[in-house]
């Protein structure tokens, strides 16, 4: 079995010895933009890609506001300070998520606390949401509290895994009747859709990533977006320092955060949008011949959860059991064909194992048995 899947993968990426997880593709006006920035001498954090970007970006997705940053982890941890997450505050999310995702709450000096998983969306479980929330909260002048622990509930935090929807709009209505904000990270999931809406648009901010193995990359990069205009004027003055524009004047009027891209990255990116649909539209079709390929061989593909339209960022397997899956990813590695189990849960890493956990059933079953496949753009 092993072998039929990896001459198949082998097939579908011809001409590869190597065949990378998630490679980057630069076919379009990257290195043209790069050029023009190179010769604009605008190569740090001030210049036209940077706005182009913004502005680009925002219009793609849909949101009034879209503030650029370094990287996906920054954008996070900006995102939780502007929602007032501070030290001893509890910020809701999953245990089956990167590490970036609990790591932004922990800078902000707050708590996670780790929910079960959708065998659905494999994101955040609404039915953990709820039961969390119904057995631990109260909302006390207009802010929820955790009755067990007298700490704040400050935010809820679900993550978009591998470019699938988590059911978004179920889990902002849940935590809008306890007043609490959402944070999706929906690091992974650009151009992907939920009842026809961009994923970062649902809650009160959006987050992005565009590391080198995100399907657009700037080398490093992350954004914020948001409705809310005034907050989005706020992400961009916090996430710049807090300088106050000036033509020569350095004044500060607060604590900011040095998160800015810098304008060569954003002409590598600005590339990189241009040719996005496209990407899209390729790993979609890549992703139905992996699903009609894995039903002849009866082995589980995870497809796009109802409701959602997926950019297939990362395409899953789920096998039988932990045995399977580290046979089959002993095989495909040896032979040149790059696969990799899901992250560990959150609370069995050495930082976070003191952290409060829902019953994680869900979760456990799926770390135990999902494997990503290569999902790079095929050329054509």
């Amino acid at each position: 079995m092993f072998n039929d899947v990896i001459s198949f993968i082998q097939d579908l990426y011809k001409g590869e010895k190597f065949i990378p997880l998630h490679a980057p593709i630069f076919s379009g006006n990257e290195k043209k933009y790069v050029n023009e920035a190179i010769d604009s001498t605008f190569v740090s954090s001030v210049g036209a890609f940077v706005d182009r970007f913004e502005v680009e970006f925002a219009k793609y997705v849909g949101a009034k506001k879209a503030v650029v940053t370094g990287n996906g982890t920054s954008a996070l941890h900006a995102a939780l300070h502007l929602l007032g997450v501070s030290h001893g505050d509890e910020v809701l999310t999953q245990a089956l998520t990167f590490v970036a995702t609990p790591n932004a709450i922990s800078y902000c000096g707050a708590h996670p606390v780790f929910l079960d998983s959708d065998a659905e969306t494999l994101g955040l479980s609404v039915i953990s949401l709820h039961r969390f929330l119904e057995s631990h909260a109260e909302v006390r002048a207009g802010v929820c509290y955790n009755k067990k622990t007298g700490r704040r509930i400050m935010a809820c935090l679900p993550m978009h895994v591998f470019g699938h929807p988590v059911k978004i709009e179920d889990i902002v209505k849940i935590c809008d009747s306890y007043n609490v904000p959402v944070i999706e990270d929906a690091a992974e999931s650009l151009g992907s859709f939920y009842n026809g809406v961009h994923t970062g648009l649902f809650g009160k901010i959006g987050v992005f990533s565009f590391n080198g193995n995100k399907i657009i990359t700037s080398g490093g990069g992350g954004m914020l977006v948001t409705n809310d205009e005034a907050l989005g004027k706020r992400a961009k003055h916090l996430t710049t320092t807090a300088k106050v524009p000036h033509a020569w004047e350095f004044f500060h009027d607060e604590i900011g955060f040095n998160y800015r891209m810098p304008n060569l990255n954003a002409a590598l990116i600005v590339g990189q949008l241009e040719q996005l649909p496209f990407f899209v539209e390729n790993k979609r079709a890549t992703a139905e011949m992996y699903r009609q390929f894995f039903e002849k061989k009866g082995i589980q593909f995870f497809v796009e959860p109802e409701k959602a339209k997926s950019n297939y960022w990362l395409n899953a397997i789920l096998l039988s059991d932990r045995k399977e899956r580290d046979a089959f990813l002993h095989e495909t590695n040896r032979q040149g064909v790059m696969t990799r189990p899901v992250w560990n849960l959150m609370p069995d890493l050495p930082m976070y194992k003191s952290a409060y956990s829902e019953d994680l059933t869900v979760a456990r079953s799926l770390a135990d048995r999902i494997v990503n496949i290569p999902s790079s753009v095929r050329h054509s």
